[in-house]
């Protein structure tokens, strides 16, 4: 970096106003969806000590060549966090909540992988997980929560791909059958398919690779060994989502990214999308995770949801629309004393969002301001105003303009942005 060129880390961006409004739009709508279903949020460090991020699977890509790793001055091996559900699983066997316990999360994830539109080295997820119940109505409930969400914020053209990946009898059989199928098949594909099928066989069903297809096409599939009780909790799984209506689509070749899932697992698509970067969010049960972090046995389940590709979907749709106005009102002062200052900090005390400007602007130039500002209203405290005892109110989008008594002003400024929240 040469001197005085300072810039943000390559695969890293800056979020500012106005566009920061849709993503605080986005989490103010999920965190109201998620209280009504009984989650809390939970916060988790952004670095965990290496292990905990082992546990998701050595030999996936994120374990083995995306996780930012690093040593603190105490000699300890750390790692930047590069998913949310290690952490939450990490925080319920340290301090042993009670269950079931419902929390969703809002966090930045790291990864060093090349960037591309809508997929950062950092970027943020908005997530839910449940811990302590081994239920496929939980599996309903959770899939729930996310299919509302997407609706809640506007998108339409959204698809849900769901899969068993049985208990982990049935995922270890069939792993060693399908391993069987690959390398008996992995003439003339290359030392990347015969790696892979080698050390983790189920990440060759969901490859990309144009010449492996054909084989992919033709492997056998999980849901075809299921054992006779993960199959009653997949089939529960379906007939929760077809009375609640959640169109979904079966998809025997959808494992995940991660080791730890089993059972069931989904993953939410845009159509309006390339398909080949249309995912935005998905996820599945996780039961053996806290046990393998020297845990009780506890089942869970969750999912995750990236927001940077979530906000390319809704820009797809025009589903969010632009930032919502960041004021209700533009203070003008034209007198030069307190009474401005005084008037924003009435307004402000009545739950109004009002600004004012400062460094002794002229009347003209502080309208100016008002107008960028984007707020619906401008207040006028002028002499002439002040001799009547009143302030001039203008609408910034209409240009209409009436005098209002200064102490109605608040009452009068939230009944009408009332009227709007609420058109």
């Amino acid at each position: 970096m040469a001197d005085g060129e300072y810039r943000a880390p390559v695969g890293t961006h800056d979020v500012l106003p106005p566009d920061s409004g849709r993503w605080q739009t986005l989490v103010t709508c999920f965190a109201a969806r998620a209280a009504r279903f009984g989650y809390g949020l939970v916060i988790t460090p952004v670095v965990e000590h290496v292990e905990v991020f082992q546990r998701i699977g050595a030999t996936t890509d994120v374990v083995g060549k995306e996780m930012y790793e690093l040593t603190d001055r105490g000699g300890r091996a750390l790692a930047l966090r590069p998913e949310g559900t290690a952490p939450v699983v990490r925080a319920y066997v340290q301090h042993r909540p009670a269950v079931p316990w419902k929390v969703w999360y809002l966090a930045p994830n790291f990864r060093y992988e090349r960037p591309q539109k809508g997929r950062y080295r950092q970027h943020w997820q908005l997530g839910a997980e449940v811990l302590g119940v081994d239920d496929p109505d939980v599996d309903v409930e959770v899939i729930a929560l996310a299919h509302g969400f997407y609706a809640e914020v506007g998108l339409r053209d959204v698809t849900l791909q769901l899969n068993s990946m049985g208990a982990p009898a049935d995922r270890a059989a069939f792993v060693a059958h399908l391993q069987h199928y690959l390398l008996a098949h992995a003439e003339g594909l290359g030392p990347a398919f015969r790696e892979r099928a080698e050390t983790n066989p189920l990440r060759v069903l969901d490859a990309r690779e144009p010449s492996w297809q054909a084989v992919i096409e033709r492997a056998p599939q999980l849901t075809e060994h299921l054992g006779d009780e993960a199959r009653r909790h997949f089939e529960r799984v379906q007939a929760g989502l077809d009375q609640l209506g959640i169109t979904y689509e079966l998809t025997p070749r959808l494992v995940r990214g991660f080791d730890y899932y089993t059972s069931t697992t989904f993953e939410f698509a845009s159509t309006a999308l390339d398909a080949a970067q249309n995912a935005i969010g998905g996820g599945g049960r996780y039961d053996q995770l806290a046990e393998e972090m020297s845990g009780p046995p506890t089942p869970g389940i969750g999912f995750g949801i990236g927001i940077e590709r979530l906000l390319i979907a809704a820009d797809a749709e025009g589903a969010l629309g632009p930032p919502a106005a960041a004021l209700d009102a533009f203070v003008v002062d034209g007198v030069g004393d307190l009474t401005a200052t005084i008037l924003v900090d009435e307004l402000r005390d009545a739950g109004l969002r009002a600004d004012r400007a400062y460094g002794g602007r002229s009347v003209k130039a502080q309208w100016k301001l008002a107008d960028r500002s984007g707020a619906r209203y401008g207040v006028m405290v002028g002499r002439d105003e002040a001799a009547r005892g009143c302030v001039g109110v203008k609408d910034l989008v209409s240009g209409e303009q009436i005098d209002v008594p200064q102490e109605q002003v608040a009452g009068w400024l939230r009944a009408r942005t009332e009227e709007t929240d609420g058109a």
